[in-house]
This record gives structure tokens, C-alpha cells and sequence, in this order.
């Protein structure tokens, strides 16, 4: 793993890469409040391996990105889609293959959409599609939704209680079909609280406006 930390302007991203540049790259992009850590080492390190060369970002706000005062984010959704052409200029790509799980999904879908040139294919994850609201979709588990009312009530400069909210959000949502690894989920959440200065600042992801222009284009 290499790091690499992209700079425009007053903007820095902090990158990781795996694997060798020579091959296919893939962007990974998470969803909103998480830094790249959360798609593992081994998962990165598995894609390189079939020829894949991956690159992780952390997004503005979390990790080791530029921050802002918790409540004043200075950008909009479609400038936090532009920050994934700013890693594909970083590495000198003219253009990528995107992997978004939630958040991370809607912003390769906007990132697709303006500017298709830099996007090879696109692969999302817990992410719905850049369109009108489907009637037809299911809504969520009221069990979720209960359960992510916690984070209002939660102390966030407790790393114990951040960790363990965060372990028992991934625990919630990872359905059954597969054993849930509560030690590799536990170890990602505690590096993703320490590696961040400051915690708060992630939740200025949940006041972003911004990408209504593009609704009903793909």
C-alpha cells in the first residue's frame, strides 16, 4: 500500500493505493461520515491481486482529508463528486472504474454524469439510483431507523461508545446471510476514530445540498 496525498487549491486528499498502476484502476468511494478505511485492507489488497490497480480516499471531513468546523462544510454534494476527479487527476488517469457504497454510489453517479469521459463502469453498493423516488421501492426497517436515532443521544468525544454505536450500525445492516465479523468491524472503527481529529466534523456530510439538477438522468 502506497500513500499519496492529492492537493488542489486549498483542498487535500489523503489517497491509498494498492497494487500496480500498469493495471485497470478502480476508485473505491464510501458513503457519507466514513473515511476510506472502511473498505478493508484485505478486500483492497484482493483486488489488486486480480489485476486490478485500487485507490481509497477519504473524503473532505473525515480522516486525513481536509476539514472544516463542525456545521460549516463550505461545499456542496456535487463538490464532494468533484473530489473523486481531483484523485483521478491526482494519479494521472484519464479515467477510472468507480465502486460507491451509499453516499459513494450517488456520488459516482454524479460524477458519471458530468463528466462521463473519466468514468470506465460503474459498480454500486447499498446505494440507490440517481432518479426519481420508486414507488416500488421497499422502505426502510423501522428497526434501522430506531437504531440510528441513538447517534442524537451519543457522546462523540467517547471513543468506547463511537466505537461501539458504529460497530452495532454495521452489525444492523449487514443482514444474515453472512456471520457477522464483530472484531474486524470493532478494529476498522476504532482506527477510523483515531485517524480523524475530530469526529464531528464527519457529520457536516448530513447537511449537504446540492445534485437535484441531475435527478432522473440515468
Amino acid at each position: 500500500m502506497k500513500e499519496k496525498v492529492v492537493v488542489d487549491k486549498a483542498i487535500s486528499l489523503y489517497t491509498e493505493s494498492f497494487g500496480d498502476p500498469a493495471h485497470e484502476p478502480i476508485i473505491l468511494i464510501m458513503g457519507a461520515m466514513s473515511s476510506a478505511v472502511w473498505w478493508p485492507d484485505e478486500f483492497c489488497s484482493q483486488l489488486a491481486k486480480m489485476g486490478r490497480y485500487v485507490i481509497r480516499y477519504d473524503h473532505r471531513d473525515t480522516g486525513k482529508s481536509t476539514s472544516y468546523e463542525p456545521g460549516q462544510a463550505p461545499y456542496s454534494v456535487e463538490e464532494l463528486a468533484d473530489d473523486v476527479v481531483r484523485v483521478i487527476d491526482g494519479y494521472g488517469l484519464e479515467a477510472a472504474h468507480l465502486v460507491g457504497m451509499s453516499l459513494g454510489g450517488f456520488l459516482s453517479q454524479l460524477v458519471a454524469l458530468k463528466y462521463p469521459k473519466r468514468v470506465k463502469s460503474l459498480t454500486l453498493i447499498a446505494s440507490e439510483r440517481l432518479a426519481d423516488a420508486d414507488p416500488d421501492m421497499p422502505a426502510f426497517d423501522p428497526a434501522i431507523i430506531e437504531y440510528h436515532q441513538r447517534a442524537e443521544s451519543l457522546d462523540w468525544s467517547d471513543r468506547d461508545a463511537v466505537v461501539a454505536y458504529q460497530v452495532g450500525a454495521w452489525r444492523i445492516n449487514s443482514g444474515t446471510a453472512h456471520a457477522f465479523d464483530a472484531e474486524k468491524i470493532q478494529n476498522i472503527a476504532e482506527l477510523n476514530f483515531d485517524r480523524t481529529p475530530n469526529i464531528l466534523t464527519t457529520f457536516n456530510h448530513t447537511t449537504l445540498g446540492g445534485g437535484e439538477r441531475w435527478l432522473g438522468r440515468l
